[in-house]
């Protein structure tokens, strides 16, 4: 038993040497995925989210935000403009949700919507060395910035990333890509260890660390999801005011654990609570950490009571360091 927890712990230790130090690859094909095409697709989906898709050029991209009314998360999205189509990936958990927010916005527009998360696959690889295993040197830095290419002979879209490149190709071609991938130096990792590397980069995750009571201040997006000099969007009115005028009660933060605990365990302040444990990962070089919501008044420093207390928290700022 303790032979093989050790070789457990081996390969998770070379998963995160490749993700940190040359290219690991996972495969994230769950991920949803729609598309937008017509002449008015952009100007449509411009009014639906949070940043500004009509502004894009071909071979770039953003990220933005699905909202209420009142400006609360409904889910999150990366929109790529490719020049053929606006291609669009968000988290299985609010594929729906932006399903049915398009389809219904779209009456009227001059624009079709195309299923896409089970007809294509998508591979994520990350690392220092992910942007020359994928052939993607010649993009620019610029997250969201794409092209298309070939890998193990079949067409692909390459997608620059904050960790690396992901990398969209039709479903059946996804083995064969992965291991063209692997062929040319990228290191096969499971979710786990690409999570605890976004963790460890303080980037928040809808379903998780993010849900249908959050406004993007609180969670830091305003400067990458939010566009405050474009025409009107749902839940404009609620960002703006709060962007402009006000605080926010809450804050995204990092927290460095005593011990690994659940995702969703409370977060006590002296008596008071604060927030909820949201990703939670076990890092070689932080230990234990996790993201979380909390209220404002648990700034960075303050040690905050995990559960029932036995495992504390100190509240540190993003990204882990």
């Amino acid at each position: 038993m303790l032979a093989g927890m050790a070789a457990i712990a081996e390969t998770h230790d070379a998963a995160y040497r490749a993700l940190t130090g040359q290219a690991g690859v996972v495969d994230r094909s769950e991920l949803g995925k729609l598309a937008l095409t017509g002449h008015q697709a952009a100007e449509m989906l411009n009014g639906q989210v949070s940043n500004d898709v009509e502004a894009l050029a071909p071979g770039t991209g953003c990220y933005a935000a699905l909202l209420t009314n009142k400006g609360k998360m409904l889910g999150d999205l990366r929109v790529l403009q490719t020049g053929e189509e606006l291609l669009l990936l968000t988290e299985r958990s609010a594929l729906q949700a932006l399903f049915d927010q398009l389809r219904r916005g779209m009456i009227g527009w001059r624009a079709e919507l195309h299923k896409r998360t089970v007809q294509q696959g998508l591979l994520s690889v990350i690392g220092p060395r992910a942007r020359a295993v994928a052939g993607a040197s010649g993009l620019p830095a610029d997250e969201h910035a794409n092209a298309a290419a070939e890998i193990g002979g079949a067409p692909v879209l390459l997608v620059v990333t904050h960790l690396g490149v992901d990398v969209v190709c039709a479903a059946e071609d996804t083995a064969r890509v992965r291991d063209a991938l692997v062929e040319a130096g990228a290191v096969a990792v499971d979710e786990a260890a690409a999570e605890l590397v976004r963790v460890e980069s303080g980037r928040p995750r809808y379903g998780i660390d993010l849900d249908e009571t959050t406004i993007p201040q609180e969670a830091g997006l305003n400067d990458r999801a939010v566009s405050f000099t474009k025409g009107c969007y749902v839940g404009q009115e609620t960002v703006a005011r709060l962007h402009w005028r006000g605080k926010p009660n809450r804050h995204l933060r990092g927290l460095r654990l005593s011990a690994a605990a659940p995702t969703g365990t409370p977060l006590r302040l002296g008596e008071r609570e604060v927030g909820h444990l949201g990703s939670v990962a076990v890092s070689p070089v932080y230990g234990p950490i996790a993201l979380a919501i909390v209220r404002r008044e648990a700034g960075p420093g303050d040690t905050v009571a995990v559960g029932d207390g036995a495992i504390t928290a100190q509240v540190v700022e993003l990204p882990f360091a």
